[in-house]
């Protein structure tokens, strides 16, 4: 195919407007005409030609370097190629048509053999909108997704080329979620202020009105109020980011995911404490909680379920707290999956908000289908909940909405999992006991097998964990006199002199109260013995 270089002079005649070119007088300067190049390339399927050509090279060297450039490139494609051929000759085209840089030869060969486009003209943006589409979850796993898309990668990173993603395109993002941090907090800090200082304004008097009107003037400008993005939130943008970009690799539309190698704020989980007496005496004192994961004591545990005993949904209530099942899963479960006889249920679906409304969904997690052993005092609530539930089913009669659920509303219905939230953090206020969240009552669970010597691997496949190491992460703190035993029997297993000198000390000790002891007993005795052989007057 051929291929040239050439100068042209772009002067036009002042009458006519056409160029002059090589009737330009000014042709022959050295600097006065640019150089162009092209090349033909492989004819389209309807037979129309075409050919890669640009212009405006200050020099014949630079014409011919990118001449020479274009040719590598078509000899990429080998002769009993034509897919490769036509491939090449596209990419060219559209360089030309579009003035944008040659690329690379070497990631042109690259490409070409992995079989990925040729022109990574894709952005994030358009795929991040192609992988969601082809998510098949959940929806309220979707919406997450999308949120973490609109609110924070679109807007971020959204028009940046999907194959000339960096590192540092996402730690500039991550900077500037952290900025926006600072300034949110800052604007909530200064509606707060003029909020309280409108407060303080009187209602009475023509000035005060006048005050108060324009201070509600200018709260209305100011920005309301927002929420920051947190640790978790930033974690799990990441995370987002991290699998789509992995399915772009999967897919060999890139070779590299930044995202796995961006550093941000690592989070911090909170570790679950128990609810001790000093604990308990500040939080009575302050109203504040230690950590926002607190677990009860086995006597407080006790203290809410006699509590809540007469309360129509107390066979949940118990089942969460023995057990450990998820909020979800209690109102998802299923009465053919909870087998009495076998003393064991199934765990297989669940209720989830998407928002405030709520679906129905299997479980997240392989792990999170499981087999949960129950005990003789569960089944006797669970058998006596089921006798209660076939009362209520003939009071309502028609009206009764068989969902087949072992937890529902009084008519059979779903049960809503941000009303069992509410009506908990109702019951525990109403106990007076220290709060915990409902899921708390799940940890407590946890720690209850855990103090009751229970194996980890058991803990673990009993609330659904996919790891051991999850169930140790979490449950790091264990009731307070599991930890003391643990303790002594950790200390005893060191020899210590002193240790032993005290030890007999104690016993000479013992061994020297006993026998005063005898020695007190014994003469007690004699003076009795002398008392009774006195003769009688």
């Amino acid at each position: 195919m051929k291929g040239s270089t050439y100068r042209r002079c772009s002067c036009r005649d002042p009458n006519s407007g056409k160029e002059l070119g090589t009737s330009c007088p000014k042709r022959n300067s050295r600097n006065h005409c640019t150089y162009s190049v092209r090349q033909e390339l492989s004819s389209r399927e309807d037979g129309s030609r075409r050919s890669f050509a640009r212009g405006g090279y200050g020099s014949l060297k630079a014409t011919q370097a990118d001449l020479d450039h274009v040719r590598a490139l078509l000899g990429l494609a080998e002769s009993d190629d034509p897919e490769g051929t036509e491939l090449i000759a596209e990419m060219l085209a559209e360089v030309s048509r579009e003035r944008s840089p040659l690329p690379e030869v070497e990631e042109t060969r690259r490409r070409l053999n992995a079989g990925q486009d040729l022109i990574g003209s894709l952005t994030v943006a358009e795929w991040l909108d192609r992988w969601l589409a082809g998510k098949r979850i959940r929806k309220s796993g979707l919406n997450r997704y999308e949120t973490d898309l609109r609110i924070h990668l679109k807007p971020h990173i959204g028009g940046r080329r999907l194959d000339r993603l960096r590192v540092s395109h996402l730690s500039e993002m991550f900077t500037d979620i952290r900025d926006a941090n600072a300034q949110i907090l800052e604007d909530n800090t200064q509606r707060r202020a003029a909020i309280d200082e409108l407060a303080a304004i009187p209602w009475k008097g023509a000035e005060n009105r006048a005050r108060r009107k324009a201070m509600k003037a200018a709260i209305d400008e100011m920005p309301p109020y927002r929420r920051i993005t947190g640790p978790a939130t930033r974690q799990h943008v990441k995370a987002t980011l991290r699998a789509a970009l992995n399915d772009a690799i999967g897919q060999q539309i890139i070779t590299f995911n930044p995202a796995a190698h961006v550093e941000i704020d690592p989070v911090r989980k909170p570790k679950a404490l128990v609810w001790t007496d000093e604990r308990v005496a500040k939080w009575e004192q302050t109203g504040e909680k230690p950590s926002p994961v607190m677990v009860w004591t086995p006597q407080q545990t006790g203290a809410f379920l006699d509590f809540v005993a007469k309360d129509r949904l107390y066979a949940m209530w118990h089942l969460i707290a023995f057990r450990g099942l998820r909020r979800g899963e209690a109102c998802g479960q299923p009465w053919s999956e909870t087998n009495l006889a076998t003393h064991s249920l199934t765990v297989s679906a669940q209720l989830v908000q998407d928002g405030w409304d709520v679906e129905t969904s299997e479980p997240k997690t392989d792990s999170g289908f499981r087999v949960v052993a129950l005990d003789d005092d569960t089944i006797e609530v669970l058998e006596h909940h089921r006798a209660q539930q076939n009362a209520d089913r003939s009071e309502w009669a028609t009206a009764w909405v068989d969902t087949g659920l072992v937890f529902t509303q009084a008519d059979g219905s779903w049960l809503h999992p941000g009303k069992v939230t509410d009506l908990f953090e109702r019951l525990v206020a109403a106990s007076g006991l220290p709060p915990i969240r409902l899921h708390d009552l799940r940890h407590g669970a946890a720690t209850l097998m855990l103090a009751a010597g229970i194996d980890v691997k058991i803990v673990s496949d009993t609330l659904g964990h996919s790891d051991t190491r999850i169930t140790r992460d979490i449950y790091q703190s264990v009731l307070p006199h599991v930890g003391k035993s643990a303790a002594e029997a950790t200390a005893k297993l060191v020899p210590l002199q002193r240790r032993t000198e005290a030890e007999q000390a104690a016993r000479k000790a013992a061994k020297a109260a006993k026998k005063a002891k005898t020695k007190e007993k014994a003469q007690a005795m004699s003076k009795r013995k002398g008392k009774a052989k006195r003769p009688k007057k």
